[in-house]
């Protein structure tokens, strides 16, 4: 896990669109800092959010059209 302490105006979904590329780990980021959601869609500044790492993207197999 990577902590970010927040600055003025920072909100969780934009967090996770500059450290992740997107805001679809918005929700593990929620699950993995308890309580951070009561601080409203505006955090303060200076508290420290973990960021967990991404899991990693599953290797894919080629397709073998013959045998």
């Amino acid at each position: 896990m990577t902590p970010y302490r927040t600055k003025e105006g920072d909100m969780v979904d934009a967090i996770c669109k500059a450290h992740y590329g997107s805001e679809t780990m918005a929700r593990t980021v929620y699950e993995a800092n308890p309580g951070l959601a009561a601080h409203g869609s505006l955090l303060p500044m200076g508290l420290v959010v973990l960021l967990p790492d991404p899991a990693p993207e599953p290797v894919r197999q080629p397709i073998r059209l013959w045998s």
